[in-house]
């Protein structure tokens, strides 16, 4: 089951992620859990590997993240998510740290380096002082799981000798608490899983500002549309020209300013969604592509026209980016293409 998404146009000062976050599922929180750790993957990254497991026959582990592709010894943290409307105390734990010992006696997973209780209310004073104190913690845990305490089974998850040594080997100081605020800070860096998951929009800021003249990354839609203007004025027209131009100077300022306004979109794709400028220019290519493909176009300011006019009327709402767009954008995509040599003017 995926996250649910928060649907209502909320107020986040009255209703902040630390309250909504109350009101997920238990399989929602994990899969919140499974997002926070996912930030950490990626090269350069701490986590390798990340995945949900939570459920029946998960072993005690609800997600699973990997410092390698590989399981091994030490080489991986078990986050434990527990979706409570109160905090979680020993009870909690106990049953469940006896099932993680329990499971790496017998082999079925090796020992974690670090293990993280997450709990939406977090711990109880009492459990968060013992976490703050791991000799004692580990004692009365012992001691707790040889006299069948605090909600462990013993019959269902004996204390045998290789247990016993795994405990004793067990270091308990590598048992931390994540605090709730902690989990929304580092979830609000999965920009897209929060947006869907609590409806907070990154903001998109402004665009980049135009330069005087333009610069050599605008080499290829500038030429294009001198291109355009040539063909149109039936004489050549350099840029110093154009720029100066009463019939084709704010055309040239317009098509700037639409380049520039895409690339601030593509900025904040950079920043917030990777990827999803790329998409975005490949869904307006195929919406536009039969018409600059059209054979009634009689020159290449026909075809710049009438395609920016189909681009700026098309409806894409399939891309994350969808909600932050500008007027300009759309046509300014055009121009990008052009830039990428994927789109021309004239033929």
């Amino acid at each position: 089951m995926g996250p649910r998404k928060i649907r209502q146009k909320l107020n986040h000062a009255k209703y902040p992620p630390s309250s909504l976050v109350q009101l997920l599922s238990p399989d929602d929180w994990e899969n919140f859990i499974e997002d926070c750790c996912r930030v950490y993957m990626g090269d350069g990254e701490k986590y390798k590997f990340v995945q949900r497991i939570g459920g029946a026959g998960d072993a005690g582990r609800d997600i699973e993240a990997r410092y390698t592709l590989e399981l091994s010894d030490g080489m991986w943290d078990l986050f434990q998510a527990k979706h409570y409307t109160s905090a979680i105390g020993e009870s909690t734990l106990y049953p469940e740290l006896a099932k993680v010992i329990h499971h790496i006696s017998i082999k079925t997973y090796p020992s974690p380096n670090f293990y993280y209780v997450c709990a939406p209310k977090n711990t109880t004073p009492k459990l968060h002082d013992l976490i703050a104190k791991p000799d004692i913690l580990k004692i009365k845990f012992q001691q707790s799981w040889t006299e069948g305490k605090y909600g462990i089974d013993p019959e269902k998850f004996p204390l045998t000798k290789e247990a016993l040594d795994i405990l004793r080997k067990f270091d308990f100081s590598k048992i931390k608490e994540y605090p709730i605020k902690d989990l929304i800070d580092l979830h609000s860096k999965n920009h897209l899983a929060h947006e869907i998951l609590f409806g907070v929009e990154s903001t998109r800021g402004d665009n980049p500002a135009i330069p005087e003249l333009p610069t050599s990354k605008e080499l290829i839609y500038i030429n294009q549309l001198l291109k355009v203007y040539s063909e149109h004025g039936g004489s050549d027209l350099t840029l110093d020209h154009a720029l100066k131009s009463v019939e084709y100077g704010e055309h040239l300022s317009g098509c700037r300013g639409e380049f520039y306004s895409a690339e601030g979109l593509k900025r904040l794709s950079r920043d917030v969604f990777p990827g999803e400028f790329e998409r975005f220019l490949t869904a307006v290519l195929d919406g536009i592509k039969r018409v600059s493909a059209s054979p009634v176009h009689k020159t290449g300011m026909d075809r710049l026209e009438l395609v920016l006019e189909r681009a700026s009327n098309l409806q894409i709402t399939n891309n994350p980016l969808s909600r932050r767009l500008l007027p300009a954008d759309l046509p300014g995509a055009c121009h990008q293409l052009v830039n990428e040599e994927k789109l021309k003017w004239v033929k």
